[in-house]
């Protein structure tokens, strides 16, 4: 079951409108409609608490690795963070398309590719020019 999957049935389940759930969580209906109909998923662990407490479930339910992962991702670098996390996990998964590795090792490999990702992300960070990230501070 996909994230927007999981909201959507939990929401009917409680009875609530899009619209409702909105209010509760601090997002526009739009936000709400574009997690349920259109596959996105929030771009803050903030948000998935929220969520979680208005549906009276558990934050882990909602989210699973790659949208935690991609989460992350967001929000350590931004929206071209997300994009390079989505963009792993796709390219990783069709690797796997044809492949004969279990799912135990399939875990392993994702594991280790998105903290590798994250690790040369940070360490990338530090041999900024200066300049750069001063005008990053300043935004």
């Amino acid at each position: 079951m996909t994230f927007g999957e999981k909201v959507r049935s939990l929401r009917k389940e409680k009875k609530m409108s899009q619209q409702e759930l909105a209010s509760m969580v601090g997002v526009s209906y739009r936000t709400i409609r574009s997690w349920e109909v259109e596959g996105r998923f929030p771009k803050q662990n903030v948000l998935y608490q929220k969520l979680a407490d208005a549906l009276q479930c558990d934050v882990s339910y909602l989210m699973s690795e790659d949208e935690a992962f991609i989460t992350e991702a967001s929000e350590q670098f931004g929206n071209r963070g997300a994009r390079q996390a989505q963009q792993i996990l796709e390219q990783a998964a069709a690797m796997f398309a044809g492949g004969s590795l279990t799912d135990e090792d399939k875990i392993a490999f994702m594991d280790e590719i998105q903290s590798l990702y994250l690790d040369s992300k940070r360490r990338a960070k530090k041999f900024t020019p200066k300049k750069y990230l001063k005008n990053q501070e300043e935004k």
